[in-house]
């Protein structure tokens, strides 16, 4: 069993950074990828960024190309989020979520992760 545990979010002005933490524990040693999720209120989940953990790849969505960074610390067993230039549109529950099998997956998918964590509020307002 793996578990996730994502940390970092909070209130920040427009313009500002966050830095997203999910910190996995487990077996968390045998994870083939690690992605980003976000949902804010009455829309559908959306997936931000994604790493590849065995092939060391890291996928955007277009809505955040340039603005977020996804990395890694193998020694933590974590995984970040750098949130820059942040829009009021950025507002939503950011998650974490973590694929075993590896192989040809749709990383903006929530349906091809197996784990998740509980998910940490982010609000962009002045």
């Amino acid at each position: 069993q793996v578990q996730l545990v994502e940390s970092g979010g909070g209130l920040v002005q427009p313009g500002g950074s966050l830095r997203l933490s999910c910190a996995a524990s487990g077996f968390s040693s045998d994870l083939y990828a690690v992605g980003w999720f976000r949902q804010a209120p009455g829309k559908d989940r959306e997936g931000v960024s994604c790493i590849n953990l065995a092939l060391d790849k890291t996928y955007y969505a277009d809505s955040v190309k340039g603005r977020f960074t996804i990395s890694r610390d193998n020694a933590k067993s974590t995984v970040y989020l750098q949130i820059d230039s942040l829009k009021p549109e950025d507002t939503a529950v950011y998650s974490c979520a973590a694929r075993l099998k590896a192989g040809p997956f749709l990383w903006g998918l929530h349906i091809e992760y197996d784990y998740w964590g509980q998910g940490t509020q982010v609000t962009v307002s002045s």
